[in-house]
C-alpha cells in the first residue's frame, strides 16, 4: 500500500506493508492499521508494563507521541502526575507541542481520559514553544516496527526523529534520556530488517504486553537538526523548522559573493 511517505526508503516501505498485513491478518490491530502507527491490542496491558519501570516511575516530564497506539500511555502520565508533551499532529503550529497535567484538566473540569486521546488534548491542553518547555526525562514513540537492537521505523514521515532533534537543539533531551516504545510482539522484528540513518533515532526499550526489552543499542544517537536530510517538502509544511532555518539562510546569504555595481565599483 502507498501512503504519503512511500519511496522514500525501499526496504522500510516493504517492511511497513508486511507489519500492516500482519497485524491484520491476526486480528492484532484496533482498526485498520495501514497508514497509521497501529493501534493494538494489548496497549494498555503495555502501558501498565511500562508504569512498572524505574525509567518511568523517576521521570517527571514525560514527551509521548499523539497516536492512538499511546493513549493508554498518556492517560497512565497524567494519571501518575506527570507533566504531558504531546506533539501536535504533524507539527503544523509554530508551538509544535501540546503541554499537559492533571492540575490543569481538573480545573477545567476535563476527565484524564478524555485528555488524552490527541483531539481532545489539543483543546484542552497549552500549546507551548521550546522556550516554554521543561527538561524531558523520559520519551515515548509511536512504531510501526522495532528491533531488539534498538532499530525502529514510523509511517514514514520522519516526525518522531524530527521532533527528538529539535528537543536536543534546544537542550530539551540529552544524550542519555530513554527513548521508549510501546507496540504488539508481532511489531518486533529482527534488527537485519531494520536499515538505520544518520538522522534516526534507536529505541533504548521496547515494552509489549508480554515483554520488556532493552535493547542496549549500539546506534549513535544524532546530534541535534541533520539539515542535510531534511526533505524540501518537510521545511515548506513546517513551520517551526522554517523559523530554525531562517538564521543559515541569513548566513549563506551574507557569505555569497555581493553583487557589483553598473560602474563595476563594489558596492
Amino acid at each position: 500500500m502507498k501512503t504519503d511517505w512511500t519511496g522514500y526508503h525501499h526496504d522500510k516501505d516493504n517492511l511497513r506493508n508486511e507489519i500492516w498485513s500482519l497485524l491484520k491478518q491476526q486480528a492484532a490491530s484496533v482498526g485498520d492499521p495501514f497508514g497509521h502507527i497501529p493501534n493494538f491490542v494489548g496497549a494498555e496491558l503495555a502501558a501498565e508494563k511500562l508504569a512498572s519501570l524505574s525509567i518511568w516511575q523517576q521521570a517527571k516530564t514525560i514527551k509521548c507521541n499523539p497516536d492512538s497506539a499511546q493513549i493508554p500511555v498518556r492517560m497512565r502520565a497524567l494519571q501518575d502526575g506527570k507533566r504531558l508533551y504531546m506533539a501536535v499532529p504533524r507539527l503544523t503550529d509554530d508551538r509544535c507541542f501540546v503541554e499537559l497535567t492533571a492540575e490543569d484538566l481538573q480545573r477545567q473540569n476535563v476527565s484524564i481520559a478524555e485528555s488524552a486521546i490527541a483531539r481532545k488534548a489539543l483543546t484542552c491542553g497549552r500549546l507551548v514553544s521550546f522556550a516554554e518547555m521543561e527538561p524531558i526525562d523520559l520519551v515515548i514513540v509511536g512504531c510501526v516496527a522495532a528491533g531488539p537492537g534498538g532499530g525502529r521505523t514510523g509511517k514514514g514521515a520522519g516526525f518522531a526523529d524530527l521532533e527528538l532533534a529539535m528537543l536536543q537543539e534546544f537542550g530539551l533531551v540529552e544524550i542519555d534520556t530513554p527513548i521508549v516504545t510501546t507496540v504488539h510482539p508481532l511489531q518486533v522484528v529482527a534488527d537485519s530488517l531494520l536499515p538505520m540513518q544518520a538522522h534516526d533515532w534507536a529505541l533504548n526499550w521496547i515494552v509489549t504486553a508480554q515483554e520488556v526489552i532493552e535493547t542496549n543499542t549500539s546506534y549513535p544517537r544524532p546530534t541535534g537538526l541533520n539539515w542535510d536530510s531534511l526533505r524540501s517538502e518537510q521545511l515548506e509544511q513546517i513551520p517551526i523548522l522554517r523559523k530554525l532555518n531562517e538564521p543559515r539562510r541569513r548566513l549563506r546569504r551574507s557569505r555569497s559573493p555581493r553583487v557589483g555595481r553598473e560602474d563595476g565599483k563594489k558596492e
